[in-house]
Order: C-alpha cells, then sequence, then structure tokens
C-alpha cells in the first residue's frame, strides 16, 4: 500500500467519482480505475460500492478512510518536518468559522500572499466543531475556531478576542435580558456553532427557552432574516457593524460570560515543523496587533 495509492483513494472518496477524482488529480480516468483496483486487490475487499458510474463507499472503505487521512496527513508533516531550509512553500489548508473568515480574515491573507506567493493557500470555512474534527484527522492543516479548547492532540494559540452582541430587527425596543425579546426564535448557523451554544445557554439561564432554532449556512442569510423579523442572533461586532450603520439591524450588548470569545489558532502537535503554518501564524499575530492598536 503506497502513498499515491491513498491519494487516489481518498480523492475518489471525496469526490465520489473517479471522473471527478481524476481530474483533480490531473490523471487519466483508466490510470484512476486502475490503482483503485490494484488497492482493493492488495487489500482483498472492496472499497466501493459500484452501481453503474455511481460509486458508494463500503463500510471497509470508510475505515481505510480514516486511517489514510491520518497517514497522509504524518506524511506530510514528515516531508516539512525534514526539509532542508524554513522557506515556506507548497499548500497550506487552512479552516476558519465563516465570520472570522469574513472579518478578520482578508488582511491576515493578503498580507500572507504578498510576502509568501509560493505557498498555495487553500481555505475552508465551518463550525468550530467541524473544524476541530477536520484537524484532528489531518484534512486541515490548522484552523481558527472558538476558544476555550483544551484537546490533548492540538496545540491552541489565542489569536483574536471577539465581542458577540445580540442583533434583532432595527424597530425592536432596548432588550436588557432575554425576557425583553418579542420573538425568542434563534437563528445560527448549524449545529457545532459555538457562538449558537452561547446564545442558547444565554436564553436558557434568563429563563426563555428558545421557540426554535433555524439553521443557516451563510451568515448573510441570518443577518437578513434577522432583518426581517425572524428572530435574533449572536454574532462578532466586528461583522454585523456594517449593517448596524445602514440601519438593518439592532445590536445589543449582553453580558460579558457570553459575550467575550477567543478566537484560536489550532493544529495538531505530532506536526513538529510546518514552516507555512508558522509563517502563517506569525501573519495572524501582526495582523491581531495592528487591529488592537487600531482599536
Amino acid at each position: 500500500m503506497d502513498l499515491q495509492a491513498l491519494r487516489i483513494f481518498k480523492a475518489v472518496a471525496d469526490e465520489g467519482s473517479v471522473t471527478r477524482a481524476a481530474g483533480r488529480l490531473h490523471y487519466v480516468q483508466s490510470n484512476v480505475t486502475a490503482r483503485l483496483r490494484g488497492l482493493e486487490e492488495a487489500l482483498g475487499t472492496e472499497l466501493f460500492h459500484r452501481t453503474g458510474r455511481r460509486l458508494a463507499i463500503t463500510p471497509a472503505g470508510r475505515t481505510l478512510l480514516a486511517y489514510a487521512e491520518q497517514i497522509l496527513g504524518l506524511a506530510e508533516a514528515a516531508r516539512q518536518a525534514v526539509r532542508a531550509d524554513d522557506v515556506p512553500q507548497g499548500t497550506l489548508v487552512i479552516g476558519s468559522m465563516e465570520t472570522t473568515a469574513a472579518a478578520r480574515l482578508p488582511a491576515a491573507l493578503s498580507a500572507f500572499h504578498r510576502a509568501h506567493p509560493q505557498v498555495e493557500l487553500q481555505l475552508e470555512t465551518g463550525t468550530t466543531e467541524a473544524l476541530l474534527a477536520d484537524v484532528l484527522a489531518y484534512r486541515l492543516d490548522c484552523a481558527l475556531v472558538a476558544g476555550p479548547q483544551h484537546h490533548p492532540e492540538l496545540h491552541a494559540e489565542p489569536v483574536f478576542v471577539e465581542e458577540l452582541v445580540l442583533i434583532t430587527e432595527a424597530a425592536h425596543p432596548p432588550v436588557g435580558g432575554p425576557r425583553d425579546l418579542h420573538r425568542p426564535q434563534m437563528l445560527s448557523f448549524r449545529s457545532g456553532c459555538a457562538y449558537r451554544g452561547l446564545l442558547e445557554r444565554w436564553l436558557i439561564d434568563g429563563g426563555v427557552r428558545p421557540a426554535r432554532i433555524a439553521s443557516f449556512g451563510t451568515f448573510e442569510a441570518i443577518i437578513g432574516c434577522v432583518a426581517a423579523g425572524m428572530g435574533v442572533s449572536l454574532m462578532p461586532a466586528s461583522v454585523v457593524e456594517p449593517h448596524r450603520r445602514l440601519g438593518t439591524i439592532r445590536t445589543h450588548r449582553i453580558e460579558a460570560a457570553y459575550a467575550q470569545v477567543a478566537t484560536l489558532l489550532v493544529w495538531r502537535r505530532d506536526q513538529a515543523r510546518h514552516a507555512a503554518r508558522e509563517a502563517f501564524q506569525a501573519t495572524l499575530r501582526a495582523c491581531a496587533g495592528s487591529t488592537e492598536q487600531a482599536a
């Protein structure tokens, strides 16, 4: 079982198609099919159910996929660790909460690209829970998540401190506590979002159970539905400030226990050296320092 066979297998599993995997890897389709068949023969088991051109991963395939992600992640970490130089290069796959990607990352990514154009950056967004799982599975080199985090297999470095604010429709009266809400329906990202958990806790601690929790994939959709009076949400002030200025929503401060959240950069402890990630960390520190001075 060689690394390239595992890369091909993972690409097919990710894409659900030999054709798409071949395109992603820049291989001819027959080569991908042959390597996949060879891997199955070597293991003595089918990794995919084949129905026409459709592929569905088997239980054995799912087991192998978990190992393949770890093996490929460790192989990349080893490659980075033994490089003769410390010049950042190669691919850096970063994960981020969507609100952080929108409000905090543009300046950092721009500065990093200018300083290290030889690094290919890839950005994936998701909830804190999903991002942590992807870092642990070696699918991400690092990720920006909501704190606190104390996983034994992860390093965590504080980068930003976000002030979260409650947002309501513009016409909503001032909110001193959860009982002042006209509509306690929560509008948030899907389960696994740290901000969603804080909002739910704030409501329940204040004696209000949310009538319903509506999940969205983007913060723009959440803000739009809050502006339309469909419910309330909890978001970083840095993200919603432009909308507050336009008068489409109203923001309300809540207790610091629910509103002050550290954003952490996390990565695996067994990644001994990764020049591109370390350069990205340095860029984040510089951008965070510039933000604090400006404030």
